[in-house]
């Protein structure tokens, strides 16, 4: 059956808006299986910058359903004002489909994310702050409540004063902080935010299976990526959530045996937000570099991005995580002033070489990048729309990375615009 997922490899921020958006061309619906309004996609269309939080990118076409899975922690708030923002410019947003197991944020977890990372002090996450971590933590915890609790008042109503009785408690006699009144709360989001969210709530998980049975094309969008994964990524730094490709499956309903694809996206480089170990990160002019030119700050909170060179280590990984059938490399353009450009392909461990990622996080915070240094192109390749317009240099660094990964690169980012990508002439 024809679904494809696409999924960051690195830690986010690697374009997985603008891939999505190009494969969404051929597609039916796109769904969103995991994560909150943390992640933003950023899409140009003829020179017009759409920054998507919630939405899945499929939106700006008119014959994509997006769909928002029950992977998704969802702020209601955020999600009609990101609906109205789009409305405004034009987009028909009517065809978004909510799952009703998804779950809300509240203000309360906003509150607690804020207090809770403020507690930790040098030892924060360095979370976003939008609430994402208490509400996945409610979920496990079965105390959460869902899209669908937004349709039956008495229910809704019942969830608040519940959890509200113990929130109120921790907000109180932990953090000395006034606490939130349930019937306030149930009250203005009964009148303000359940009539307009009902339209959009839906059964996600027969309306994407009723669409692959029917060999309809589906594409599952993750937010975040592989090394912010709960489960596989450089814990405690992650997220909440599993971006990973297995993710797919749990947030958006489906079995392993329907995906037929795994496209991993890749920037040309790495970034990464907030704390936790970057080993090929960069402190000099270099990363300053890379900073201004790809205008590495998040597309929601507006904070600089740790800079580093290419890390062939971690898309080993990666690749093994998610069983990437393909790898989408973007932002190759950025790299177009460096003379020469490098690559980790190992780790020196207290004298020791890994070529694959440690399992220890001691040794992960001791690992010291051992590079192959490739000639760079000095080239502009904002123009380049085919393989045989990158410069020589330029595809050399390509084939060098599929070299290391072990997996074929079928798309390349040229530049921010919708059309500018090359893509190999054999891919799908």
């Amino acid at each position: 059956m024809p679904a494809t997922i696409v999924v960051g490899t690195q830690w986010g921020d690697e374009g997985k808006g603008k891939l999505t958006d190009l494969i969404a061309k051929e597609m039916s619906l796109v769904v969103r299986y995991q994560g909150g309004h943390n992640a933003g996609h950023t899409i140009v269309v003829d020179g017009e910058s759409f920054a998507l939080q919630l939405l899945p990118s499929g939106v700006l076409y008119d014959h994509i359903v997006p769909v928002i899975g029950n992977g998704v922690v969802v702020d209601p708030v955020v999600l009609l004002a990101e609906i109205d923002s789009l409305e405004a410019r034009g987009i028909d947003c009517s065809r978004l489909a909510v799952s009703g197991n998804a779950h809300l944020i509240f203000p309360y977890h906003q509150e607690l994310d804020r207090l809770i990372e403020r507690h930790l002090g040098k030892n924060k996450l360095g979370t976003t702050k939008r609430g994402i971590g208490p509400t996945y933590a409610d979920k496990a915890s079965r105390v959460g409540i869902r899209v669908q609790d937004l349709l039956d008042e008495k229910i809704l109503r019942e969830k608040l004063r519940a959890v509200l009785g113990e929130k109120n408690l921790i907000l109180a006699k932990v953090y000395n902080r006034l606490g939130f009144d349930p019937d306030e709360m149930a009250d203005r989001y009964l009148s303000e935010v359940a009539p307009r969210i009902a339209p959009y709530v839906s059964d996600t998980v027969s309306l994407v299976h009723e669409a692959l049975e029917a060999g309809r094309n589906v594409l599952f969008e993750g937010a975040q990526a592989t090394f912010l994964d709960l489960d596989h990524g450089t814990y405690p730094f992650v997220t909440s959530s599993n971006p990973i490709a297995g993710g797919a499956c749990v947030g958006a309903g489906v079995g392993p045996r329907h995906i037929d694809r795994i496209v991993g996206i890749a920037k040309a480089y790495v970034t990464r937000v907030g704390s936790g170990p970057m080993p090929t990160e960069l402190f000099d002019e270099v990363g300053d570099l890379l900073v201004d030119r790809g205008h590495e700050y998040g597309v929601n909170t507006k904070r600089r991005r740790r800079p580093g060179w290419f890390d062939a280590v971690m898309l080993r990984h990666a690749v093994r995580l998610n069983s990437l059938s393909e790898l989408a490399i973007t932002k190759l353009d950025i790299l177009d002033v460096f003379p020469t450009v490098k690559v980790c392909v190992a780790y020196d461990i207290n004298g020791t070489r890994h070529t694959h990622l440690p399992y220890h996080q001691s040794d992960l915070h001791a690992a010291v990048p051992v590079y192959e240094e490739l000639p760079g192109w000095e080239t502009d390749l904002s123009g380049a729309r085919e393989r045989g317009d990158l410069p020589a240099a330029a595809r050399t660094y390509l084939e060098f990375l599929e070299e290391q990964v072990g997996v074929p690169i079928t798309f390349v980012g040229t530049g921010p615009g919708r059309d500018q990508y090359v893509r190999r002439a054999d891919a799908a």
